[in-house]
C-alpha cells in the first residue's frame, strides 16, 4: 500500500507542477506563451506520462474524482479510497508550493490568479456558478467513462495511458475559459490554499462537481455491463 500512495503522490504532484506550471509560467509570455492549447496539452502530458510510469504500481489515478468513480465502479477497495485522496491532496499541495518558491523568485512577482479554478468573475470567460457547476461534472463524468473503457480487459492492453492522456487535453480544450479546468479536486486545493480568498470561498463547487461526475461516470460504466 506505501508504494501506491507513493505513486499517487508523484503522479499529482507532477501533473500540478507540470500542468499549472505551465499555465504559470509558459503561457505568460503574449505572442511566445503556449496559451490555452499548449495549457491544454501538458495537463494531458503529465497524466500520459506518469500513468506509463507510476500506472502500474497504483492505477494511476492522480485525482480524487478518479478514486471514487473506480470505487462505485468496484476497480478500487472501498478501503484505499481515503489513503488515495490523501497522497493526491498532499501531493498537489507540495507541488503547488514549489509553483510558488519557484514564481516568488521573479523581481516583480504578482501572484495573480495562480492557475487557481474559479467561476462568476473568477471564471476567464466569465461563466456563472451554474454552467461551473454543469461543465465539471459532464467533463468529469465522460473521464471516468474513458478511463474505465480504456483500462477494461475488453480492449488492447498498454495504450491505455494515451486515450487517458488525450482525453484530458481535450477537456481542458473545452473547459479552461469556463472554470480555468479543475475536474480534479486535489489540483483545485493546491491552488486555492495559496490565493487564498476568492480561490477558498469556490473551491466547494471543484469538489463537489468532479466528485459528482466521478461517481456517475463509475456507475455509467456499470450500468454497460463491464465486470472487469
Amino acid at each position: 500500500m506505501q508504494k501506491k500512495l507513493i505513486a499517487e503522490f508523484l503522479g499529482t504532484f507532477w501533473l500540478v507542477f507540470g500542468g499549472c506550471g505551465s499555465a504559470i509560467f509558459a503561457a505568460a509570455f503574449p505572442g511566445l506563451g503556449i496559451g490555452f492549447l499548449g495549457v491544454a496539452f501538458a495537463f494531458g502530458l503529465t497524466v500520459l506520462t506518469m500513468a506509463f510510469a507510476v500506472g502500474g504500481v497504483s492505477g494511476g489515478h492522480f485525482n480524487p474524482a478518479v478514486s471514487v468513480g473506480l470505487t462505485v465502479a468496484g476497480r478500487l477497495p472501498g478501503s484505499q479510497l481515503i489513503p488515495y485522496v490523501v497522497a493526491q491532496v498532499v501531493g498537489a499541495i507540495v507541488a503547488a508550493a514549489v509553483l510558488y518558491l519557484i514564481a516568488s523568485g521573479k523581481a516583480d512577482f504578482q501572484l495573480g490568479t495562480f492557475a487557481a479554478n474559479g467561476y462568476g468573475e473568477h471564471s476567464p470567460g466569465g461563466y456563472s456558478m451554474v454552467s461551473a457547476l454543469i461543465a465539471e461534472i459532464v467533463l468529469t463524468l465522460f473521464f471516468l467513462i474513458v478511463i474505465l473503457g480504456s483500462t477494461s480487459s475488453r480492449v488492447p492492453s498498454g495504450f491505455a495511458p494515451i486515450a487517458i492522456g488525450l482525453a484530458l487535453t481535450l477537456i481542458h480544450l473545452i473547459s479552461i475559459p469556463i472554470t480555468n479546468t479543475s475536474v480534479n479536486p486535489a489540483r483545485s486545493t493546491g491552488q486555492a490554499l495559496f490565493v487564498g480568498g476568492w480561490a477558498l470561498q469556490q473551491l466547494w463547487l471543484f469538489w463537489v462537481a468532479p466528485i459528482v461526475g466521478g461517481a456517475l461516470g463509475g456507475l455509467a460504466w456499470k450500468l454497460l455491463g463491464d465486470r472487469d
